[in-house]
């Protein structure tokens, strides 16, 4: 009987960094691929982005409604408690062999936390990352605890996860999956990417995604309201994405767009980019600005300037291509600045991204035969912390 793997994907961004993964799945003949999606992928305001992946030909197996309407930390509590409920129906349904996360999300953590209980095994993505602004964080290395087996970004992060007690026989570093789609996608021509947003780019453009700072004291609205001041200070153009679903997210996406209706020709607003428009603006665009970890992990592949604000990913390796700076817009223009300018573009032409792994754009294979390699019968979930 084949092993059934089921991917779990909260969000349009999660599952476009384990797209090749789950492509690698779908078509091993001794592997059946389920899929639950959760979270962001059905609610309308973020996009309904499940549909993105009927779209690239794969069946969705499960749908679990767990995100509320409000996005206070009362209704993300609430969440957690819900996905904890209809995750529990959803596993028992399709009873896999084996479940796949990655990162931190607090769906994520809903889905691990049925998982661990029911005693199925769990793979972990991008397990022995840092990134103190955010509640994140927290979510993160609970899912390690409770996952078998650790698949992580960078060596760093290997070395973390096996500090966190877990095996070093169980946790590999193949780089970040979804450095894969680089290699799979057939990215766009700048005028094929401004036709498909319905927006002129001309001249220089920034890409602009802006999350919550989960454990932050200073508003939302104060951060988002200086980065938006600081990027009207310059004569470029700017694409922006929708924030996640965290604490006060809505609050950023209201702001954003206000700002880009006060001026249409310069600004555009999008809830979802994409995976292949996404890559495409990195490797057309001129810089991003944000907090996002797409301007830490992706971003190195295109050598693109980043301006990364504040400390929602603070502690998270990054390549020469970062310029970290604080929330104040005098420091986002600083940042800007330093990032446009000819001598820093030059000093990052050529870097290697560190969360390249085996540089091969195979990272999804390797994982996939590792998750085949997996003895489901003489597993044993009783884990030993592994003391350094």
């Amino acid at each position: 009987m084949n092993r059934k793997v089921c991917i779990i994907t909260d969000s349009r961004a999660e599952y476009g960094i384990m797209r090749s993964l789950i492509r690698e799945i779908d078509k091993d003949p001794e592997l059946d691929l389920q899929i639950i999606v959760t979270g962001a992928h059905l609610v309308n305001e973020f996009g309904l982005t499940y549909k993105d992946i009927e779209k690239d030909g794969y069946q969705i197996d499960y749908k679990v409604e767990s995100t509320l309407a409000s996005d206070t930390p009362e209704a993300i509590c609430k969440s957690i408690g819900l996905g904890c409920i209809s995750m529990t129906e959803a596993l028992s349904s399709l009873q896999p062999s084996m479940v796949v996360l990655l990162g931190d999300r607090y769906e994520m953590l809903s889905s691990a936390i049925c998982a661990f209980v029911k005693k199925i095994p769990i793979a972990h993505l991008h397990g022995g990352e840092v990134t103190e602004g955010a509640i994140d964080d927290a979510f993160r290395h609970s899912i390690t605890k409770m996952a078998y087996l650790h698949f992580t970004s960078t060596e760093n992060h290997r070395k973390r996860v096996v500090q966190l007690g877990e095996d070093p026989s169980r946790v590999f570093n193949f780089g970040a999956p979804g450095l894969d789609n680089i290699h799979l996608e057939s990215l766009m021509s700048l005028s094929e990417l401004s036709s498909s947003i319905e927006f002129d780019i001309d001249g220089k453009t920034a890409l602009v995604t802006y999350h919550p700072v989960t454990l932050e004291d200073n508003s939302s609205e104060e951060q988002v309201d200086n980065m938006l001041r600081a990027i009207s200070n310059f004569d470029f153009k700017a694409v922006f994405t929708a924030t996640n679903t965290d604490t006060y997210g809505r609050v950023i996406n209201e702001r954003v767009k206000e700002f880009c209706r006060s001026n249409p020709d310069r600004y555009k607003f999008v809830t979802s980019l994409g995976q292949r428009r996404y890559l495409s603006a990195l490797r057309h665009f001129d810089l991003m600005i944000g907090n996002s970890s797409s301007g830490i992990i992706e971003s190195g592949s295109f050598a693109i300037p980043v301006v990364n604000i504040g400390n929602r990913q603070k502690g998270r390796q990054k390549g020469p291509n970062v310029i970290d700076c604080e929330y104040g817009d005098r420091a986002i223009i600083s940042a800007i600045k330093l990032a446009i300018g000819d001598e820093f573009k030059k000093s990052i032409i050529g870097i290697e991204n560190p969360y390249g792994g085996l540089q091969d754009g195979k990272a999804g294979f390797h994982i996939k035969e590792k998750i085949k390699e997996f003895s489901l019968e003489k597993r044993n979930l009783m884990k030993s912390f592994y003391d350094m």
